[in-house]
């Protein structure tokens, strides 16, 4: 259910740039949030994730381009006036303040010293700020331990204490930098269910940073991937997973099939021609990229497969992955079921379907 006092805003960057002296860590930038939606800014390290969150948050001015909330530029307002929330990797807490203390900083913080009134409203009462805080950690299932000091949490909990600390504040957007990349797999899963359910409860615009690619799909209702300091492609998860918009996507996104070929009259073929897919790339050297689970084990060769025999077989917990060498040297990767009977050595025909083959120009540094 949303909350009445937060309003989702639609979050534009325009152009937005960052270069610190010769180097340019953000070419042109241009992404939009819609109001209410969850977006996850995906890419490895050092490819300006976080960069592009301090610059919305006020942390960081842009080198060129703009940040627009409903319309208006946030440029110029300094990061404690404007309408946003930043958790960061590290919780970042005061540690001589309990819980409550902590969470209810931002509130406190509201009115400056002149008595002029904040960005945020004005400072509320002793007793409005201690109601709002006990129902935040509620909120972020921490209620009735406001009262423990900071070195007394453990980490997740510390990590909740900085969403309360930031959502008390009712911010029109939330920006989460990499915030569960310190807790172990389980309370990484713990955190980011509680992240999505308090996303849908407050109705936020969410604009959420990360390197893993589970975390995004598993999190987010699209995700714009960053590579180098430039956006590869936005679309929704199962998009990108299924039918990604380049091969730099395909690879970053998980393990994946390469088959190099060439294209020629709308279809794929291998160096010896034993396949072939249909297409809309251009004629040239390719690339096919398949997902390993999306091929087919076939009894008989089919239009769209391809013979080759077991190199290795592996364990992988619901499912067995196998390896097997092609006639023209290349290998290719399926996923079976357990308890399929497959050996090193075995002939095996690997059944290629067309709506799951994307293929790509093959890149020229990699030509040979």
């Amino acid at each position: 259910m949303a909350d009445p006092t937060t309003q989702a805003s639609r979050l534009e960057l325009r152009g937005l740039a960052a270069r610190f002296g010769d180097v340019s860590a953000i070419e042109s930038l241009d992404l939009t949030l819609e109001p209410g939606s969850f977006t996850a800014l995906l890419g490895p390290s050092g490819c300006g994730k976080s960069t592009t969150l301090s610059m919305v948050a006020g942390l960081l001015a842009p080198s060129d381009g703009d940040v627009l909330l409903d319309g208006a530029s946030l440029l110029g307002q300094p990061a404690e006036r404007r309408p946003v929330s930043l958790v960061f990797q590290k919780p970042l807490l005061f540690p001589h303040l309990t819980i409550e203390q902590n969470v209810a900083y931002g509130l406190r913080a509201r009115r400056a010293p002149d008595g002029s009134r904040g960005a945020r409203g004005s400072r509320p009462g002793k007793a409005a700020v201690a109601r709002q805080v006990a129902e935040m950690l509620e909120r972020v299932r921490l209620g009735g331990l406001g009262s423990r000091r900071v070195g007394e949490l453990s980490g997740g909990q510390e990590q909740r204490v900085s969403l309360a600390r930031a959502l008390v504040l009712r911010p029109r957007v939330l920006l989460l930098d990499e915030p569960f990349s310190q807790l172990d797999a389980d309370l990484r899963g713990e955190m980011r269910r509680l992240v999505r359910e308090l996303h849908d409860e407050f109705d936020l615009t969410t604009l959420f940073v990360t390197h893993d690619q589970e975390e995004a799909v598993e999190l987010a209702d699209r995700v714009a991937l960053m590579l180098d300091g430039r956006l590869e492609g936005v679309a929704a998860p199962e998009a990108f997973y299924l039918d990604p918009p380049s091969l730099a996507a395909a690879r970053f996104f998980g393990v994946t099939n390469e088959l190099r070929g060439t294209v020629s009259a709308g279809s794929f073929r291998t160096a010896d021609g034993a396949l072939t897919v249909p297409t809309t790339a251009r004629d040239g050297e390719s690339i096919l990229v398949v997902r390993p689970e999306a091929l087919v084990l076939s009894a008989t060769s089919e239009p769209h497969a391809v013979g080759g025999r077991v190199t290795t077989t592996r364990f992988a917990g619901s499912d067995v992955l196998v390896e097997a060498a092609l006639t023209d040297g290349q290998s290719l990767r399926v996923r079976v079921p357990l308890g399929t009977r497959l050996a090193v050595g075995d002939s095996v025909c690997l059944e290629l379907p067309p709506k799951r083959c994307t293929v790509f120009p093959q890149p020229a540094e990699e030509a040979s």
